[in-house]
């Protein structure tokens, strides 16, 4: 189960909440989610990547290489909050062939209240709307880039 709620903001900035319900504990979603060095896993739009700087921890930055089809082909990203106890991790764009520009995530985990089986995941996005586009596309843009297929 997946939702996204967009949040209000200036008429010049996009912003978003993800939540998702994963029929899995904590510790395995976080295993994935976690893993900066590794997109592919939990991004179903990344081609391939390569890591430009770093060793996967705060500060790391990363190249993705963007499945084509859509209107980018490369992202470049730093991860800017890991939190192993509280499975919070943090990343910004900040280079690439893309319309995202000042764009944002930051995702946090918690155990369902008495389904210790069970994950919801949180996914806050905050990113400019780019010039000649309005909030709802730049929504519309992103809810197809985070949500699943």
């Amino acid at each position: 189960m997946s939702s996204i709620v967009p949040s209000s903001s200036s008429p010049s900035k996009c912003n978003a909440v993800l939540v998702q319900h994963i029929n899995a504990p904590i510790s395995i979603v976080w295993s994935i989610v976690r893993q900066f060095d590794k997109p592919q896993v939990y991004k179903r739009f990344v081609q391939s990547y390569s890591m430009i700087s770093g060793d996967g921890g705060i500060g790391t930055v990363r190249e993705i290489h963007i499945i084509s089809g859509l209107p980018a082909a490369i992202s470049i990203e730093q991860l800017d909050i890991l939190d192993d106890n509280f499975h919070v991790v943090s990343f910004s764009i900040i280079g690439g062939d893309h319309r995202l520009p000042n764009y944002r995530s930051i995702m946090s985990l918690q155990e369902k209240n008495g389904e210790p089986e069970k994950t919801i995941v949180t996914e806050f996005f905050t990113v400019d709307v780019p010039i000649g586009s309005t909030k709802e596309d730049c929504l519309s843009f992103i809810c197809n880039l985070v949500m699943e297929p």
